[in-house]
């Protein structure tokens, strides 16, 4: 007989919620993005519903118009760290960049959360895009994409050999004998490629996940590619059924191809969740977080999306003819697409293009009761666009709340989600496998003493 499929859900955190205009509310804190209380709140919240994971992004520079919404975030990892404490069987993933990391530190900063956390860390790889994160670092410019997506797939391949330098039994801990550590199966990397050199080992044991979950965002060719070949979950945007459907197909397809099991990529779209006790109701709470958009600041963030100036962008007219194609887009690609294809299919005013975009910046929004969201979860899920759901409430905290309430129990008695946890790490939630050492039955080399004693 065979066993019911079932979901995967993700909730993607953000400050006061996802809607740009969430802050604005009366009930909401405009603090909220440093105050750790807040997100171990919604930690716990997204853990009594028994969600596979939380999930923070992040990127390195000030984003966006600081009068638009609350800007400044905390340096996710650490702030995992703060959650990991607070919580016991949720997941966490951090985004960070291979852009503007290297990979031994990175490599040794996850799987350090992931001992913090007993085997709960996930890394969502991202390789920035814009050329304000370059100047943070000395660079005039960011890399060409081609070019960023080649360092990460060669990152990802150093992090995991880093993560395999120490085999699982290499810390003997033998009080008698004084012989703490075996030096035969610790080894040294020895890594040389285009982009890295890296000696190793990591100066970390092999965590508990072994890997921490390999998550990845991009939905361009590259990042397709990439996330074929190494992501263990993969966060998308797409607003049509169709298209989800597509890129599912696409992305299960790529991933055979390179010889992975499609089971072992779970791909999760975004949606943000409008939830009332009845339709009119959502649509009238979706209505007025608009209400409280600023178009100017909206306005100059889509100039910068589409690389035109805000004066090509009259509030009340359609986006101009005459934008960049994506192959002119060294940027996000992929999300340059979403937002354009949105516009022209439905024949979106600027103005109209800024509601759109003001809750869930291209992801989809859907507004309704909470059986009306199960049923669009579902639609998704059967219908062959997604493995479950990235879930990007509109106002935090009491967006996550109402979902975890209303909707999440809706979703368990129709049997498509889990009543309680039956793993204790990220991966066995994703229903992963921990992964073997590529060094494993392989003798290492003697080990030389490496660094300080002092």
């Amino acid at each position: 007989m065979s066993t019911r499929r079932t979901l995967h859900l993700n909730a993607f955190l953000m400050s006061t919620g996802h809607h740009e205009a969430s802050w604005r509310l009366p009930e909401s804190d405009p603090l909220a993005n440093t105050r750790i209380a807040h997100y171990q709140h919604l930690a716990r919240v997204a853990e009594h519903g028994k969600l596979d994971s939380i999930f923070f992004a992040d990127s390195p520079v000030l984003f966006g118009e600081v009068g638009r919404r609350p800007a400044g975030k905390l340096e996710p990892t650490v702030l995992l760290t703060a959650i990991a404490g607070a919580t016991e069987k949720i997941g966490l993933i951090a985004t960070a960049s291979t852009t503007y990391n290297e990979p031994f530190n990175l490599a040794r900063r996850f799987a350090s959360v992931d001992w913090v956390s007993g085997g709960r860390a996930g890394w969502n790889v991202v390789t920035t895009a814009g050329p304000d994160a370059a100047r943070n670092f000395g660079v005039d410019d960011q890399p060409a994409h081609a070019v960023r997506y080649e360092r990460a797939a060669e990152f990802i391949e150093v992090a995991r050999k880093l993560w395999d330098s120490w085999d699982d039994d290499a810390v003997v801990a033998d009080k008698a004998e004084g012989f703490w550590g075996d030096p035969g199966r610790i080894r040294t990397i020895d890594h040389e490629g285009k982009h890295f050199r890296v000696r190793g080992p990591l100066n970390v044991p092999r965590s508990p996940q072994g890997h921490p979950l390999i998550v990845q965002a991009g939905s361009s060719e590259n990042g397709k590619n990439l996330a074929a070949r190494y992501a263990e979950a993969v966060f998308t945007a797409h607003q049509t059924l169709a298209d989800a459907q597509a890129f599912y197909a696409d992305l299960k397809a790529r991933t055979a191809a390179v010889g992975r099991n499609p089971e072992g990529i779970k791909i999760l779209p975004g949606i943000v969740p409008v939830i009332g006790e009845t339709e009119a109701e959502a649509l009238r709470l979706e209505r007025e977080l608009d209400e409280l958009i600023k178009p100017e600041y909206a306005r100059e963030q889509l100039a910068k999306t589409l690389r035109v100036a805000p004066e090509d962008l009259p509030l009340d007219r359609q986006l101009p003819a005459d934008l960049p194609s994506e192959d002119e887009i060294e940027g996000a690609k992929s999300r340059y697409t979403l937002i354009v294809e949105l516009a022209r299919r439905e024949q979106l005013t600027v103005r109209q293009l800024i509601g759109r975009l003001g809750g869930g910046r291209g992801h989809r929004t859907f507004a309704g009761t909470a059986e009306q969201v199960a049923d669009a979860i579902q639609e998704w899920f059967d219908g062959g666009a997604a493995d479950g759901f990235n879930i990007m409430p509109p106002v935090l905290p009491s967006g996550l709340e109402t979902f975890v309430d209303q909707v999440v129990p809706i979703l368990q008695e129709r049997g498509l989600f889990r009543r309680e946890y039956t793993a204790s790490t990220l991966r066995g939630h994703y229903g992963l496998e921990r992964p073997v050492s590529r060094y494993a039955g392989i003798e290492a080399p003697q080990l030389t003493s490496i660094g300080s004693g002092f």
